[in-house]
């Protein structure tokens, strides 16, 4: 279905549409879809296999059900890679009270955004006007900002101005991903951002083939190979 800003789409369930049942903190400027390009120059990089023994992880984190309910932008600002193209300009938030430094995770988003195989040039700010956040949620505000679907604290999703993720799932993975957190989570930025620059779902297109970004790859690969990148 078209992605609109009164539709939510989380990576599990999409339903019909419907107002957010929230109020957003920032201000989004309107834009067509980033079209995806049928060739892009991609730098060096190593190649992912899921089936590849996974990097060693930290400790995972335990997450709380609920904090506070309220968002905190993460104040600083980052430069797009070089290039041609749009610029894309956003906000990272990270609700307070969350164990996580809102600084290590406005660098990882930006990083995954900004990698030659993730959607386009962007530029974190600090303050409006931007075209979308990327808000850490716990799993209750999560909840709360993205109704009227339903995600069972256990889903992230886009609500017509944030990418809301969910902390638990950041802290955690998916199986799909065969314990690669890291690319899990290039994943789940991708996905979601990608919603925000006007992207619908996509499906498998064949067993053993790479999946779409826009795959709903942490409720099932549909028999694809996991892939956390737009122009892989």
């Amino acid at each position: 279905m078209v992605v609109r800003t009164s539709v939510v789409l989380c990576l599990l369930l999409v339903m019909g549409a419907g107002a957010v049942g929230c109020a957003a903190t920032t201000a989004a400027l309107p834009g067509p879809p980033i079209p995806i390009p049928a060739h892009r120059p991609v730098a060096p990089a190593k190649p992912y296999h899921p089936d590849s023994p996974a990097e060693p992880q930290k400790r995972p984190v335990a997450v709380p059900y609920s904090a506070s309910g309220r968002y905190a932008v993460v104040p600083g600002r980052a430069a797009p890679r070089a290039g041609h193209g749009t610029v894309v300009r956003y906000l990272v938030e990270v609700e307070r009270g969350l164990p996580f430094d809102g600084r290590e995770f406005a660098a990882r988003v930006h990083r995954t955004l900004n990698d030659p195989r993730g959607w386009a040039r962007f530029q974190r700010v600090d303050h409006p006007p931007v075209r979308l956040s990327v808000a850490l949620s716990s799993p209750r505000l999560t909840n709360r900002e993205c109704l009227p679907l339903h995600t069972g604290g256990d889903l992230s999703c886009w609500n017509g101005a944030r990418s809301v993720i969910n902390a638990v799932r950041w802290a955690q993975g998916v199986p799909q991903y065969h314990g690669d957190l890291d690319h899990y989570r290039d994943y789940l930025i991708s996905h979601e951002v990608g919603h925000g620059l006007g992207h619908e779902h996509a499906v498998c297109p064949g067993h053993g083939r790479r999946a779409p970004v826009m795959v709903q790859q942490s409720k099932s690969l549909g028999g694809c190979r996991p892939n956390p990148w737009p122009h892989p």
